[in-house]
């Protein structure tokens, strides 16, 4: 088992791993759209959703395997009526290889997060 770090502090601060890879299989923790090198969070659901998927390919590369690897997506908001806005950002992120996925509306660690976005994948 391989555990893989984005350098986030909450990494450190709450004890988890970005992503882990184990029997083949590549699991990422939930991602918020921070720009984890300056530790800042844009406003507005689309640039969120954009870091965060940013976020998630980079977890992913780390650990050998891409977004064309995604087997199952869980997307995380605190209002569902801004869902649609990421539609675009996410067919585009898919592409041919879409995987199953779940929407829930829930509350987020900080009230600015406006979406948190968690995979699994294959690994190469």
């Amino acid at each position: 088992m391989e555990r893989f770090t984005s350098g986030s502090e909450f990494e450190g601060r709450i004890g988890y791993s970005r992503s882990v890879l184990c029997d083949g299989w590549i699991f990422v923790s939930g991602t918020t759209g921070y720009d984890y090198a300056t530790m800042t969070l844009p406003e507005g659901i689309e640039a969120q959703c954009r870091n965060a998927l940013d976020n998630v390919a980079r977890a992913l590369e780390a650990a050998g395997s891409g977004m064309d690897r995604v087997v199952r997506v869980t997307y995380m908001l605190p209002d569902r009526g801004e869902f649609p806005a990421c539609w675009p950002l996410l067919r585009a992120a898919w592409g041919a290889a879409p995987p199953a996925a779940t929407m829930i509306e829930c509350g987020l660690m900080e009230p600015a997060m406006r979406i948190e976005i968690e995979v699994t994948a294959r690994a190469l």
